[in-house]
């Protein structure tokens, strides 16, 4: 686990094994970030036209290391760029910040300990460094058999330029490490192997976290599940060996006043059931309950925080695998509700074991639910790898998630559930379908889930499917592999709701 500390020390007098600084473009011409000016003299006014020489732009995700002059404690300065300098003395912008910080961290791999002085105007600037360099020194190295000689995470981040002292910035250094560090915790069950992160397993972690946190976590295992009536979640986890689990896990707080339920499709290996996924599109499938994993790591992140909010987490937890006992196309299924749904496709499960949890939730009386989930394929054709889509049943409360996500530098964007495309589920022999039209299908998903929400409830939909696990190299501060998408969204959102905001 990396450290996080707050320093008063200047850049040019901390011990470190590296300095951190920015740089940036302004026009044609390289310039040091604010932050570095004690390291600039350190180079006698030349670190730009240095740096220049080494080939650096100023560009983002661009890291340059060069070695430290005499004045410096460190030994190595690694300048990262910042992209194009503010205008007329404005701030870098948080999100930046955060990529950059994330950048530099992954660039140090192996160092035990590095100063960050990268341009810090306020409390939500240090925040911002803080949670970029703790995700960007993730590494999940668990089933490596060279992971004890693999290089380790950086050990310790130092911000310089924060005030230790301050409330604000003390308080929101610890805000960053405590969501951080559940992003994180998201990332290793998302990057588990779906061999050990069965549905059983899962609730273990739950039950675990709830045992540290002082959160009340009840688990529904089959038997319960079909006393209960849980049509769909059953129906999903029928044909596997590992059989399927509805975790409940709560964080009340005395002086809350709203209660906000998220519910997180926990789908731990998704082979398409007896619709099997063909060769391509099925090796990255444990990575099918992020949405659950995002969920668990937002109720212990509102716990870690204090928050004035009541949150309850719904995680519906099952394995989708073809056999002889799987669920079949054209088999109808009771669900929890007592609506009946047909089965056209068995690879459009995460929306069955969702619609058994949206229910289950809304008997609470929530003054919200939001669920999210890997629901569609559909939906990173929309909108790409890096963007989840958000629908809801209120207009104005999908702006707010879209402003939220904005805010915390997570990318989305709202989406539409149009009436027309209902029509599409219609089913001559149950109450419903778990498929309509192609064309639009994320939207259906969304549609489909909307039948399952109680009556006068604010729901949300987010469809984090292309963010959710990146195949693709590391940037900033996301790795390769598990992101934590809507983590941060999330955790928001529940403070904001217990703000009164909501």
């Amino acid at each position: 686990m990396t450290a996080l500390t707050l320093s008063t020390a200047g850049a040019a007098t901390l011990r470190a094994d590296a300095l951190v600084i920015g740089v940036a473009k302004s026009g044609k011409t390289l310039v040091v970030a604010p932050g570095a000016e004690a390291v600039d003299k350190a180079f006698d006014g030349r670190l730009a036209a240095v740096l220049e020489t080494l080939g650096a732009s100023g560009a983002e995700g661009e890291a340059t290391k060069l070695p430290a002059p005499a004045g410096l404690k460190a030994p190595v300065v690694l300048a990262v760029g910042l992209g194009s300098a503010p205008e007329d003395g404005a701030s870098y912008g948080a999100e930046t910040l955060r990529r950059a910080a994330g950048v530099a961290a992954r660039t140090l791999t192996g160092s035990k300990k590095a100063a960050f002085a990268l341009p810090i105007d306020d409390a939500e600037d240090a925040a911002a460094i803080a949670e970029g360099a703790l995700l960007g020194a993730y590494a999940f190295t668990t089933y490596q058999e060279n992971g004890k000689d693999a290089k380790k995470p950086l050990g310790e981040v130092a911000l310089l330029g924060a005030k230790p002292r301050d409330k604000a910035h003390k308080a929101a250094a610890e805000r960053a490490q405590a969501v951080a560090e559940e992003i994180n915790r998201a990332r290793d069950l998302i990057n588990m192997p779906p061999n050990d992160l069965t549905p059983a397993a899962f609730a273990a972690a739950a039950q675990a976290a709830g045992k540290e946190h002082g959160l009340k976590v009840q688990v529904l295992d089959e038997k319960a599940l079909a006393k209960g009536g849980f049509g769909g979640i059953l129906g999903v986890g029928v044909g596997s060996q590992n059989p399927p689990r509805l975790v409940r896990i709560g964080y009340t707080h005395p002086k809350a006043e709203k209660t906000l339920a998220l519910v997180g499709k926990g789908i731990t290996y998704d082979s398409g059931g007896i619709s099997l996924k063909p060769a391509g599109h099925n090796e990255t499938m444990k990575c099918d309950m992020s949405g659950a994993a995002a969920v668990f790591s937002t109720v212990v992140a509102a716990a870690r925080l204090g928050l004035e909010v009541n949150v309850t987490g719904w995680l519906a937890l099952a394995e989708n695998m073809p056999s002889g006992s799987a669920t079949r196309p054209g088999d109808v299924l009771r669900m929890y509700s007592g609506k009946t749904v047909e089965v056209l496709n068995t690879d459009a499960e995460g929306r069955l074991v969702l619609a058994d949890a949206l229910t289950r939730a809304s008997e609470e009386h929530p003054d919200a639910i939001v669920d999210v989930a890997t629901l569609t394929g559909a939906m990173v054709l929309a909108l790409g790898n890096r963007t989840f889509g958000i629908m809801a049943n209120d207009d104005d409360y999908r702006s707010a998630i879209h402003e939220i996500a904005e805010e915390v530098g997570e990318a989305s964007w709202p989406m539409p559930l149009p009436a027309d495309l209902r029509k599409g589920m219609d089913s001559p022999t149950a109450d419903i379908a778990n498929m309509g039209e192609r064309m639009g299908g994320g939207l259906v998903a969304g549609l489909f889930l909307q039948e399952f929400v109680g009556e006068g409830i604010t729901w949300a939909h987010l469809d984090i499917a292309g963010p959710a696990f990146h195949e693709g190299a590391p940037y900033g501060y996301t790795p390769k592999g598990g992101t934590g998408s809507s983590v941060r969204t999330l955790v928001r959102l529940a403070e904001l709701t217990a703000a009164g905001e909501l």
